[in-house]
């Protein structure tokens, strides 16, 4: 069994979006309620924090430098050097839907999605977008209750997503050269009694990792859609999951104390921390936004 250990005491109201950066051997996540965009250097201890002027749900580095980010209402660049924020396409969207989880693919587009995040049940009201390179928006999915783990195959044939309150995790096959989805299908059924699938990542084996909000533990599905094996967590509510370290052969996980009271975070002390652990294989880099 992997060891699990606390990365980073984050104490984080709701962590989510990891991406780990090669270049700077640093974990970029974020704080969707502080809110706030984070790096993390695991070698050195150092944290860095850049104020967010809205709720923010992903982020992905830039090719070009900086970073994009979808924050409540839309596509934002962020300069790292400064801070500053700039919108880049805000979608026409219901007020009462924010934008969530976001991930990159292969050719450099960055995909986030909205969910409806007045109330429970979560209502469809979100939808799935595609940035392109030249700063276009593409509505590419709809009738979304809130849009969350993001991923491709190895070989780029197929695109994992995750509408967390359906309790399922579906796959698409992918065109690479357009950026176009198809065939939409189930890839893996969730019990409702251990968890909603959250955050996503694929691994260079293929297999499908997923973090299970309320589930207290992350689950590695074989190609098939079959449960490869479970990994629980010292906490409720981890949020997502991104491999980073040498040899990306280290899986972080973010995790949320929010909505969690007294009582429950006297029981999980490390709830909104940042964990690690070595599952016995590497993932796959992080593409950057090439726009």
């Amino acid at each position: 069994m992997a060891e699990i250990r606390v990365a980073l005491a984050a104490q984080a109201r709701l962590g989510e979006g990891p991406v780990w950066c090669p270049r700077a051997a640093a974990l970029y996540w974020v704080d969707s309620l502080e809110p706030a965009l984070k790096r993390f250097e695991p070698a050195t201890g150092k944290s860095k924090s850049w104020p967010m002027p809205d709720l923010i749900g992903s982020l992905a580095l830039r090719e070009g430098g900086g970073a994009v980010v979808a924050l409540r209402r839309g596509f934002h660049l962020v300069d790292l050097d400064t801070g500053a924020v700039k919108p880049l396409h805000l979608p026409a969207e219901p007020d009462d839907t924010r934008f969530n989880d976001g991930k990159v693919d292969r050719r450099g587009r960055f995909w986030a999605g909205t969910m409806h995040f007045a109330g429970l049940p979560r209502q469809p009201k979100g939808s799935l977008y595609r940035l392109d390179l030249d700063h276009a928006v593409t509505r590419m999915a709809t009738g979304i209750r809130t849009a969350n783990g993001l991923g491709w195959s190895p070989d780029d044939r197929l695109m994992y997503y995750t509408d967390t309150r359906t309790n399922r995790i579906d796959v698409f096959d992918f065109d690479i050269a357009v950026g176009a989805l198809a065939n939409r299908r189930v890839f893996a059924d969730v019990p409702e009694d251990t968890g909603f699938p959250d955050g996503l990542t694929v691994d260079s084996e293929g297999g499908v990792w997923s973090a299970n909000w309320n589930g207290g533990r992350i689950v590695r599905y074989d190609p098939e859609g079959r449960i490869e094996r479970v990994v629980a967590l010292p906490v409720r509510r981890p949020t997502s999951i991104n491999f980073g370290g040498a040899g990306l052969r280290t899986l972080f996980v973010t995790s949320a104390r929010d909505g969690l009271d007294e009582a429950a975070l006297a029981r999980e002390p490390h709830a909104g921390d940042i964990f690690a652990f070595e599952p016995g294989m590497a993932g796959i880099a992080e593409p950057r936004f090439a726009g």
